[in-house]
């Protein structure tokens, strides 16, 4: 399991509200082009996001679900990106003073991503996660206070 953290300068709720805002997925997952659709209960445990990944002109339609659901804690998600296969992802959310640290957990649970040994799925994980968190960062640290 690919583990990675960063400390933001927002508070649990406003890094909420962005993870709890399906439509803004693309904007700090990194794989993710664009949304299709947001269940409207997203993100209670069984919603989806209707996403694509890839760049254009080979997108390919794929899905995330919700498997657990802390508001303000965690989110445990089951991420889809075929061809690479479905991987499952933790964002736990800490307060640190007036800050948030957020731990995102990944690790390949199916597909071809999933037959890497793990000394090889690590570090490509690490470096996608330290970005999405960059991106997560940059979102809600705008967020009004």
């Amino acid at each position: 399991m690919s583990t990675n953290e960063r400390v933001v300068q927002a508070t649990p709720e406003q890094v909420w509200e962005v993870l709890s805002d399906g439509w803004l997925y693309p904007l700090w997952v990194v794989g993710a082009s664009r949304m299709r659709d947001v269940d409207d209960t997203w993100p209670e445990v069984g919603a989806k996001l209707h996403h694509s990944v890839g760049a254009w002109p080979a997108l390919l339609d794929d899905d995330t679900e919700v498997e657990e659901c802390r508001p303000l804690r965690m989110l445990r998600l089951r991420a889809r990106a075929w061809p690479t296969g479905a991987a499952e992802v933790v964002v736990r959310l800490e307060p640190v003073g007036a800050e948030t640290r957020i731990v995102m957990e990944e690790n390949a649970i199916s597909g071809p991503a999933a037959l890497l040994p793990k000394p090889l799925q690590d570090p490509m994980l690490k470096w996608r996660n330290v970005e999405a968190l960059r991106r997560l960062a940059y979102l809600c640290e705008r967020r009004e206070q």
